[in-house]
């Protein structure tokens, strides 16, 4: 699902769109077949009587509030968390009912580094930790996929919008340059009288 674009200025672009590694999700998927598993064994069990139906649909409820639990929550939690990294920020946003959201421009970013152990590196995951200037300090991402690749194209968008800013800036003062050089050939521009 790409971005929603009324969220970037004119000039912004997505260039990348995370959501943590899908790695997240394998102990709620475990656990929500630990839950089915149970709350079968637990209806198959109860023995006849007038009492069986009321029981099974007391399992079944429990069940269910489980599986919400331990399995609904963690994946929308993971949905709903989004990392996006744009020509002009780095954007995250998380929360399923309560959203945050943080935006750190790119000319803010100090650095960007990476941390992976021997099993992130299997699986292509790891720890981004991004510093930046201001309040916001140290930001550390857990579970981001292709960590080491994403830690690279921080570094390129930070560079590229540094040159980004240096072209606009240069533009900005040519143009006030020529028209002040503009002024003062035409007459405009008289010295300042001190008083």
């Amino acid at each position: 699902m790409p971005y929603p674009d009324q969220l970037l200025a004119d000039d912004e672009r997505v260039v990348k769109h995370l959501h943590p590694h899908w790695v997240t999700l394998v102990v709620p998927t475990l656990l929500l077949l630990v839950v089915v598993g149970l709350a079968s064994f637990l209806a198959a069990i109860v023995p006849d009587g007038s009492l069986q139906d009321g029981v099974r649909i007391g399992v079944l409820a429990v069940a269910v509030l489980a599986a919400v639990v331990v399995a609904l929550v963690p994946y929308l939690r993971w949905r709903t968390t989004h990392y996006v990294l744009t020509t002009h920020r780095l954007m995250t946003r998380l929360g399923i009912l309560r959203h945050t959201g943080r935006d750190v421009p790119l000319n803010r970013i100090n650095n960007a580094m990476y941390e992976q152990s021997f099993f992130e590196r299997v699986i292509n995951s790891g720890t981004l930790v991004v510093e930046s200037a201001g309040e916001d300090g140290q930001q550390v991402f857990k579970h981001i996929p292709d960590a080491d690749q994403t830690q690279q194209l921080i570094n390129r968008l930070v560079e590229s919008d540094h040159d980004r800013r240096s072209r606009h800036s240069a533009r900005y003062e040519a143009h006030y340059e020529a028209e002040y050089e503009d002024r003062r050939r035409s007459g405009g521009d008289q010295p300042t009288e001190r008083l």
